[in-house]
């Protein structure tokens, strides 16, 4: 069993916090508007099915995966409900959406034709190109999509879009995303008339309280589930309540005393230009560390800010901890997280990658452990 006393460096998930997070944003939906957790890319690195049981656990009903492999694990591990997968799974792997009942997105004609094809009965949500242009029926293309109520084995049984830059306040962008509900919802009306259109969802994190406004039966909600926004700048109509869920930590290997002018690490970039104390700590870029926040961040240390120094090296960097009074080998580090009065947000060590927070969430690798806190 992984424990924080013997691990090099690990990831903390508060699932307390998880809790709340989903209890605040299902505050905020319509009374029919049902809560969709979005648990793609291994749950946006805190662990697919952990955070998958958890959500079952406190009343979750439904799920959004990116792969049918996504879906397949949740089945395995005991999710029920309603396994919505996002992306593309090939026809070949019909069967095993039948299987595993999960629902597959339907992106063009063309992929219609060959999942029907294969002889399966699978239930189906339709994706709508309302402007995106990634994946999705154009939306003003009625006529190829109420064929694909003449698929016998294809049971409709929901239509979605994609809002693309709803998290922006720009008049342009606000404009083309009423554009988008606007044009998807005529197309549903038209729909039906003569036809069973299923579950609707429009909204993601940001389209839930941007666009407040959306009735719809499902909302997809992904990054703010786990307590954080994808950019630092992104903009958001209300104050939230949210608390961040994940956090990582390391600790410190060795400790050196260096002399004024000492230069360090690969390529001896970084030159200390006092008497300083540098600790190695075992956390670098293969962890999912940013090589970009060489000389370029800092960690806390007791509380205490301390600068990352020199190049991350793929398993250890180097952070000047002179400042930091009685230090020890074995002291906790914190790369992402709150210790004593700061915090460092992952929103920031994006920002100062010239990333977002989902990059970096999706490059923690799996040699860091879970440590699954509260919960019951």
């Amino acid at each position: 069993m992984v424990s924080i006393s013997t691990s090099r460096s690990w990831v903390e998930i508060d699932l307390d916090a998880l809790s709340h997070n989903i209890n605040y944003l299902s505050s905020l939906l319509k009374p029919k508007t049902k809560f969709m957790a979005v648990v793609k890319a291994d749950g946006y690195g805190h662990g697919l099915i952990t955070i998958a049981r958890h959500c079952q656990r406190i009343g979750i009903t439904a799920y959004a995966v990116a792969t049918i492999d996504e879906g397949i694990k949740l089945r395995k591990a005991g999710i029920s409900g309603e396994i919505l997968i996002l992306g593309f799974t090939h026809p070949i792997r019909a069967f095993e959406l039948y299987k595993y009942h999960l629902i597959q997105s339907i992106i063009d004609s063309k992929y219609a034709c060959e999942l029907s094809w294969c002889g399966f009965d699978i239930d189906v949500h339709v994706k709508i190109d309302s402007g995106m242009h990634r994946l999705g029926f154009d939306v003003n293309d009625i006529g190829s999509i109420e064929e694909l109520y003449e698929y016998n084995n294809l049971h409709i049984k929901g239509y979605f879009t994609h809002l693309c830059v709803c998290d922006s306040n720009k008049r342009s962008d606000i404009s083309f995303t009423k554009s988008q509900i606007n044009s998807f919802n005529r197309l549903i009306n038209k729909l039906k008339k003569y036809n069973d259109v299923g579950k609707i969802h429009i909204q993601s994190s940001y389209g839930l309280i941007n666009y407040p406004e959306i009735d719809c039966d499902y909302a997809r909600i992904g990054i703010l589930m786990y307590g954080i926004k994808s950019s630092h700048s992104d903009y958001l109509k209300i104050k939230l309540d949210l608390s961040p869920v994940l956090s990582i930590k390391s600790r410190i290997a060795t400790i050196h005393h260096l002399v004024k002018g000492t230069k360090i690490g690969y390529g001896l970039t970084y030159q200390v230009t006092k008497d300083s104390i540098v600790a190695t700590i075992p956390i670098g870029y293969g962890d999912g560390i940013p090589r970009q926040l060489s000389s370029n961040g800092y960690v806390l240390v007791k509380g205490q800010k301390c600068p990352i120094i020199g190049r991350i090296c793929m398993d250890q960097m180097l952070v000047d901890v002179s400042r930091v009074k009685n230090l020890t080998s074995n002291e906790v580090v914190t790369i992402i997280g709150k210790d004593g009065n700061n915090e460092i947000r992952i929103e920031q060590l994006a920002l100062a990658a010239d990333t977002i927070s989902n990059e970096i969430l999706c490059r923690i690798k799996k040699r860091l452990p879970r440590i699954y806190k509260g919960g019951n």
